[in-house]
């Protein structure tokens, strides 16, 4: 919790910056400026509390300096959450309070939410964005983005243990019953976990995957769109899992 605390207590000063990007590494390629001390911060109490430990999963590297503000001091490569017991493909760049906040997020949103609509668990989140020194949305000449931090990820889709795959871009609007509500209950829960949430609807960036991260704005949760009501029992959907063949898993540690 004390990382939350701190990423919350920073927020405001820090989005005033973040929107002027003057002295905190403005222009197109954030080359000026000094990155936020409280960053460095948060990593080193994320660390020393526990929370993560490093292992075969979660690997720490050296510090990423720059170019300008981006990077972070403890970063860490991350191949599997929980663990191990979720693998995470690509391997993630981000940093411990944000894998911190992942774990917590599998454990009390995400593995529930499989267990009630498919009796199945969650082995593997794909994602497409996490370390990246660029500008939110990709425009580098607005707000930097979260992703230059290692302090967000985009998650594009998640494999069950039967081998079903549940992908946003596919399941979010149009897939069975148990997929939108599938993906309406982690969204609800990274809502409550995570102080930016972006998914589907949000806006033409996210169509395809949930954006999350820990930088609070104006002291509050961000979450769009507004999450909807699960619908659907794993019962309820004339699509059943055990029709389903599962797929080989290779496992958090592959490459």
């Amino acid at each position: 919790m004390g990382a939350r605390v701190a990423y919350l207590a920073a927020g405001i000063a820090v989005a005033a910056c973040l929107g002027a990007l003057v002295g905190c590494g403005g222009g197109g390629t954030f080359n000026s400026g000094q990155r936020a001390p409280w960053r460095a911060t948060t990593e080193e109490a994320c660390l020393a509390s526990g929370a993560i430990q490093a292992s075969a999963y979660v690997q720490p590297m050296e510090a990423i300096d720059g170019p300008g503000v981006c990077g972070l001091e403890r970063p860490l490569r991350v191949s599997g959450l929980l663990g191990g017991g979720v693998g995470v493909t690509p391997p993630a760049t981000i940093g411990c309070p944000l894998t911190a906040a992942l774990d917590r997020w599998l454990q009390t949103s995400v593995q529930p939410a499989a267990a009630r609509y498919f009796r199945s668990r969650v082995v593997e989140i794909k994602e497409i964005a996490s370390y990246s020194c660029r500008g939110r949305n990709g425009n580098n000449f607005g707000q930097i983005s979260e992703h230059a931090f290692g302090n967000a990820l985009d998650i594009a889709g998640f494999r069950l243990a039967n081998g079903q795959d549940i992908v946003v871009v596919n399941a979010w609007g149009r897939g069975t019953a148990r997929e939108r509500a599938f993906l309406q209950e982690v969204f609800a829960g990274a809502c409550g976990e995570f102080y930016t949430v972006l998914g589907p609807g949000s806006d033409r960036f996210h169509y395809n995957h949930i954006h999350v991260d820990l930088l609070a704005t104006n002291a509050r949760h961000y979450c769009r769109p507004q999450p909807g009501t699960p619908v659907a029992d794993a019962g309820g959907d004339p699509k059943s899992t055990a029709a389903i063949t599962p797929l080989s898993f290779v496992g958090p540690g592959a490459d």
